[in-house]
């Protein structure tokens, strides 16, 4: 954490996984028709004051900039330069994206309009947790304006189903969809869908969310086009984001006792080449060592995984080859090769597997290590995702069907459990009491069975995900 309540330095290996977060998705957001722009990062308090319901549901989160400058008198520092108008630091660019938007829009030719960000916001957080909840923090956030309804919404189920892809893809980490009931909707939005996740220790992690935010948002900003028809009309709009948190949910899905597990589809590095160099070691067997883990990294970059050149370093810490073998193991790099002077004499590989560190390195001929190199990488992401979707499917529950069941159940085991449930708002407070809320609604199947509301006791086919969630 930095000196700054609630804020947090990012160090060069998280800042790797978030670049390649920037890259897997940020290629996906451009192939759904995104394109990246820029804005800035203080917004007119009018801006915002124009939609009284976002406005409302950031309030206490809001940090403002009122003075532009410092003054020195008595030698003590003063604020100087009252704004005429005071200036919000973002948290969320729906307002001055729209007010943008509001400028470039005239006509149905302009639409679909949709932009994408990749920014930093500040949000005050009561509760600061690293990565999870932090004052500033990092994130993409899209926004997209269309001319009809139909659109819109098409855009936002789209989007929340390219986050589901991507972050079980990618990031090994199962996930279960659905939409937000009405008290836990995005200020503004008239749907937010979103996508949970579940922590090893069954508490929910809400990855990412996607608002349909109807014409709430164009009426404050004025987005208006004439439609074929040659009538004025307002646009549809959503908005939709993942942020730094996705890097919090890495940690605690797949981290062990020795520490991070990176999947290889995020990993900044996949393979450490680490060559151990003794205080025996002459220059002569220093420099034949040398050129092998050259030759092997060479080699390895020629090798590909998921259809794109594999990422390799040879480590060059001057820290004993055992600390450095364990700051690897700790940052969560998938595959490490120990190469001493017999690996290279024989052209062989000790091979350390992060997914199976506490078993024994194997030793392998280089040309068979090469081979399997993309099969091994492939392994290690299926196991990932497999072991976070047995705890996920392990702390699951569906048997229950009164709130004094839910909460026991929660309370004793954690988890998520499935029940059905009205919409009856009733029991949010009792809930919320206990730490518990509801993490989405699922999605409504053709033939859903019928079950009995757990709120009202009436008869009812929708199903929604209650836990404690981060």
């Amino acid at each position: 954490m930095s000196n700054v309540r609630g804020s947090m330095i990012i160090r060069p290996w998280g800042v790797g996984i978030w670049e390649r977060v920037q890259e897997e998705l940020g290629g996906r957001i451009k192939d759904s028709g995104a394109q990246n722009a820029y804005f800035p990062l203080l917004i007119p308090l009018s801006y915002i004051a124009n939609e009284a319901d976002h406005v409302k549901g950031f309030a206490k989160e809001m940090a403002i900039v009122t003075h532009s400058r410092i003054k020195v008198e008595d030698d003590e520092l003063q604020l100087d330069g009252k704004l005429d108008e005071p200036l919000v630091i973002r948290p969320t660019s729906e307002t001055i994206i729209g007010t943008s938007m509001a400028r470039w829009i005239s006509s149905h030719r302009d639409l679909p309009m949709v932009i994408n960000q990749w920014a930093n916001v500040m949000r005050w957080e009561m509760r600061p947790r690293i990565f999870l909840r932090t004052a500033e923090f990092l994130w993409q956030e899209g926004h997209g304006a269309f001319a009809s309804k139909h659109e819109a919404v098409e855009n936002t189920i789209k989007i929340i189903e390219m986050y589901k892809q991507f972050v079980e893809g990618c990031l090994a980490v199962p996930v279960i969809s659905g939409e937000k009931p009405e008290s836990e909707r995005f200020p503004g939005a008239v749907r937010t869908l979103c996508i949970e996740a579940m922590m090893q220790d069954g508490k929910a992690l809400q990855a990412g969310t996607s608002h349909y935010l109807g014409q709430n948002f164009s009426k404050a900003a004025n987005i208006k086009f004439q439609s074929e028809e040659g009538l004025e009309r307002f646009a549809y709009t959503t908005s939709w984001g993942v942020s730094t948190r996705l890097i919090g949910a890495l940690i605690m899905v797949h981290g062990d006792d020795y520490g991070l597990k990176i999947p290889p589809k995020i990993a900044p590095i996949q393979v450490v080449i680490l060559p151990l160099i003794r205080k025996s070691t002459t220059e002569e067997n220093l420099s034949i060592l040398m050129t092998y883990c050259e030759e092997l990294a060479n080699r390895i970059t020629n090798e590909k995984f998921d259809g794109k050149k594999i990422s390799v370093e040879i480590s060059r810490s001057k820290h004993r080859s055992v600390d450095t073998k364990w700051r690897w193991i700790k940052k969560g790099v998938p595959l490490i090769l120990e190469i001493g002077n017999r690996e290279a004499s024989n052209k062989t590989v000790t091979v350390i597997n992060r997914s199976e560190v506490s078993e024994r390195p194997l030793t392998i001929n280089l040309n068979q290590f090469l081979n399997d190199i993309e099969k091994t990488l492939s392994s290690i992401q299926e196991n990932y995702f497999n072991q976070a979707k047995m705890n996920f499917e392990k702390n699951s529950c569906s048997n229950v069907i009164t709130v004094p069941q839910l909460i026991t159940q929660i309370t004793k085991r954690g988890g998520f459990v499935q029940a059905h449930w009205n919409g009856d708002e009733s029991i949010i407070q009792e809930l919320s009491n206990h730490g518990i809320s509801i993490r989405c609604i699922m999605p409504s199947m053709e033939k859903e069975k019928i079950g009995t509301c757990i709120s009202s006791g009436q008869d009812t086919s929708q199903i929604a995900i209650f836990a404690k969630a981060y």
